[in-house]
């Protein structure tokens, strides 16, 4: 099967979908150091480049089901009630907003809506801490709604045909290749943030895996800040 059309850069757009975490919010790296102290806890020892690697914009029944799968590891019952709790806990006082996010949806002349691999809970919760909570709702779109979740595009077909919007005409904005190769699949342009501090080259960053020729965004930014000003869509007119 031939991989579906993606619209040329420049295409004018009549929909913006945000991915959350890596892009809204900055949380990949607490969300990666919580599930490597976990897995500790069971003797299972894997580090931030498989973390990167293997789960990195995944839904966590698929990163459970990697952990089984690859460790022959059947995970005590209250292990994701835990690593549950103990992320939340953890975002409560170690998750920010990503630099210049507010200012950019507040800006932003074009309709937009979220479309995260995160459970409802949690990205209820982590949008709400960071200032972010009228997201949630109608614009939110979970891999909870949908049989696959991403890398496969059904939660952006999702989101588009909830909002109207045919793919073509959707902007995709991802952090992760597991979220590029969703905004492709789905035929949408996709550009990729590269902002958050899991790929900023922090001390105890998430290595950032090169891109493959199925993961390859039509464009890159590393700042909010400038958003506006990458295409005649986006700014409100004064």
């Amino acid at each position: 099967m031939s991989a579906p059309p993606v619209p040329p850069l420049g295409t004018r757009f009549d929909l913006v979908i945000f991915d959350c975490d890596g892009v809204l919010i900055d949380s990949e790296i607490i969300s990666a150091r919580m599930l490597i102290a976990e897995l500790a806890k069971l003797r299972v020892r894997i580090d931030l480049d498989y973390v990167s690697r293997h789960f990195l914009g995944r839904s966590y029944p698929t990163v459970m089901a990697t952990i089984r799968r690859e460790f022959g590891l059947d995970l005590p019952e209250d292990f994701e009630a835990k690593y549950r709790a103990a992320l939340l806990a953890a975002f409560e006082t170690e998750l920010r907003i990503m630099p210049h996010v507010r200012a950019a949806i507040d800006g932003l002349r074009l309709p937009y809506c979220v479309a995260t691999s995160s459970s409802p809970i949690r990205v209820a919760k982590s949008l709400g801490l960071v200032g972010l909570g009228d997201l949630v709702g109608p614009r939110l779109f979970t891999a909870s709604m949908v049989a696959r979740g991403k890398p496969a595009p059904d939660l952006f077909h999702l989101a588009a045909a909830h909002c109207g919007v045919a793919p073509e005409r959707c902007l995709v904005i991802e952090d992760s290749l597991t979220g590029i190769r969703a905004g492709l699949a789905a035929g949408m342009e996709v550009w990729r943030f590269t902002g958050g501090s899991h790929m900023a080259g922090a001390q105890g960053a998430v290595p950032v895996p090169p891109e493959p020729d199925d993961a390859r965004p039509h464009r890159h930014f590393a700042s909010f800040a400038t958003f506006l000003s990458l295409h005649p869509d986006f700014q409100r007119c004064t």
